[in-house]
């Protein structure tokens, strides 16, 4: 996607395979930062920080680390720990797991000499499929889009599941950018999506870049939105994916979903086949919903009048700061994957 008319991927390998290069997102929308990784422990710490965050990026990102890990040693048990430290760093969004797994897999099936070559070709490869899966997710939305034959179309988003949560086009908000290709008048409600707001900084931020109408609303606003009938539709992305279409995405979800479902909204989830858990079904939850440090929500960066970024204390009193919620299958009327439409009960057979 563009940045000032430039074309950008949120992360991209050296030439030299021994460093990768990522959008350091928690500096916008304030500044565009590119930052250098050349290390296994700045990877962990980019991803930990939310320097790079979204599930696909997480687990492209994660491969490249894996990959850079491999320069320094190849053997099996090194392998193991360099396992271990990644899928650690984000627990919840199970594309981390499912991308450090399928490379791990990999390279232990060719010699310990060629591991290192064919660690980063594979991470470029995962980098690559993200992208198309990407498309593929956004021309089915689109077709999702088209249905309501309308002459504008209202559509609620939450957090950020554009370009910079992945490595381009985005999964919730490809359909969007694919919308705005064809010339459907859409207009996009972004909803803040505190603590990290995610949206207002994130999403607007993408939106603006691309030249599509939008407006910021802050998370409360949402039900009151629907409840006037001045939102169509909402796409959110999401971390993980139950078998019986369960939906893991980041707080606040839950919430809108249950609104449109009271509003006779439609509600869809755009995301990768990657992000759905085979592990996951009913109440056997095999992962832990994380939770972030409270700064998050007692504290706030933002720009001064004078231009200066700076950081604001909200709060002294203690946080609990949550970073996901759990949707029910009977609040999501679609998934939207790389392989087409689904409802969330079908989601064993697409398995």
């Amino acid at each position: 996607m563009k940045v000032n008319n430039i074309n950008y991927r949120t992360i991209i390998g050296s030439e030299s395979k021994n460093s990768i290069q990522i959008i350091d997102q928690t500096e916008l929308p304030h500044k565009f930062v590119l930052k250098e990784i050349k290390t296994l422990d700045d990877v962990i710490h980019s991803i930990q920080r939310m320097c790079v965050r979204g599930a696909p990026l997480i687990g492209v990102t994660a491969a490249y680390g894996f990959a850079i890990a491999l320069k320094e040693n190849q053997c099996d048990e090194f392998i193991t720990k360099v396992k271990e430290k990644l899928i650690s760093a984000r627990p919840t969004a199970v594309n981390l797991a499912w991308a450090i797994e399928a490379i791990a897999g990999h390279v232990k099936r060719v010699a310990p000499t060629k591991r290192y070559g064919e660690a980063w070709s594979y991470a470029e490869k995962l980098a690559e499929e993200d992208i198309q899966t990407n498309q593929k997710i956004g021309l089915h939305g689109l077709d999702l889009l088209k249905s309501f034959k309308k002459d504008k179309l209202n559509i609620l988003t939450h957090c950020n599941a554009g370009w910079l949560a992945t490595v381009d086009y985005g999964t919730a908000l490809s359909p969007i950018y694919h919308a705005a290709e064809f010339e459907m008048d859409i207009h996009v409600w972004v909803s803040e999506t505190r603590p990290r707001n995610q949206g207002s900084s994130l999403t607007a931020w993408e939106l603006e870049q691309a030249g599509i109408k939008h407006t910021v609303i802050t998370d409360n606003a949402a039900g009151y939105l629907m409840q006037k009938g001045e939102v169509d539709c909402v796409i959110v992305g999401a971390d993980r994916i139950s078998v019986d279409g369960q939906v893991v995405n980041k707080i606040g979800t839950y919430l809108k979903a249950v609104v449109a479902y009271e509003n006779n909204i439609p509600f869809y989830v755009a995301a990768p086949k990657s992000t759905i858990d085979a592990k996951f079904i009913c109440d056997n939850h095999p992962f832990e919903i994380e939770y972030r440090c409270g700064s998050e929500v007692s504290l706030i960066t933002g720009k001064l009048a004078d231009g200066s970024v700076s950081t604001v204390t909200l709060t002294t009193s203690p946080v609990l700061n949550p970073a996901f919620d759990l949707t029910p299958s009977k609040y999501i009327s679609n998934i939207i994957c790389e392989d087409g439409i689904f409802n969330p009960s079908s989601l064993k057979d697409l398995l």
